[in-house]
């Protein structure tokens, strides 16, 4: 069983990891922005998941595999960069229908809540950066002497997709409540809507152009 001292050290280094804006963060917003605060609530329960699938791969050995390969890390970088390219341009495109996807119920609630889900699963889970930190960092907070050392990682692992769970809800709180001042005017949120796709253009691009040293 994991100690509480190592619990409560990689869940201080989990938080501030997660209360600087990254990825997630930017998504979600992008999300917020373009599909509503619905939908981005739902992408960021999707991601959670994801991520904590990384912890699940970590604690079975497929960190290591990632952080080995520069080849299966490149794999994974692309699959994400490149779904988020293709989220962000279908926001660009679909851009001046928000206000009438506005009309149809608060945060366009006749939107596809298993398609939401699945954005943000694919994104939390093709993200090898996420992965890479677990699989660096899982290892230094586990003690063997305490047996389970898969079990150990697995606790310790809840603490990222926890807090991304909270914190990334509040800027999806926070982003839906602007659109919705946006959504006073067809121009002003056509042009929020635009923004939010080239957000999501943007980071998959960067993520896309982010390698590794080796």
């Amino acid at each position: 069983m994991v100690s509480w001292g190592a619990l409560a050290s990689f869940a201080g280094l989990a938080l501030l990891i997660v209360l600087v804006p990254g990825p997630s963060v930017l998504f979600t917003i992008g999300r917020a922005l373009t599909a509503g605060r619905r939908t981005a609530l739902l992408n960021v329960i999707g991601n959670a998941v994801g991520v904590y699938l990384q912890v699940v791969a970590v604690a079975c050995g497929v960190g290591a595999v990632v952080m080995a390969s520069a080849t299966v890390f490149t794999a994974i970088k692309l699959v994400g960069a490149g779904y988020l390219v293709y989220l962000g341009i279908q926001a660009f495109r679909h851009r001046t229908q928000l206000h009438d996807a506005m009309r149809l119920g608060p945060d366009g609630r006749d939107g596809n809540a298993v398609a939401a889900l699945r954005d943000g699963f694919i994104v939390g889970l093709a993200n090898p950066k996420t992965i890479v930190f677990f699989a660096a960092l899982l290892p230094q907070f586990v003690d063997p002497a305490r047996g389970g050392v898969p079990q150990q990682m697995l606790i310790l692992g809840l603490c990222i997709p926890v807090f991304g769970l909270v914190f990334d809800s509040l800027w999806a709180l926070a982003a839906g409540s602007a659109r919705t001042w946006f959504a006073q005017s067809p121009r002003r949120l056509a042009a929020v809507g635009g923004t939010g796709g080239l957000v999501m253009i943007g980071l998959g691009a960067s993520l896309a152009l982010t390698g590794r040293k080796d």
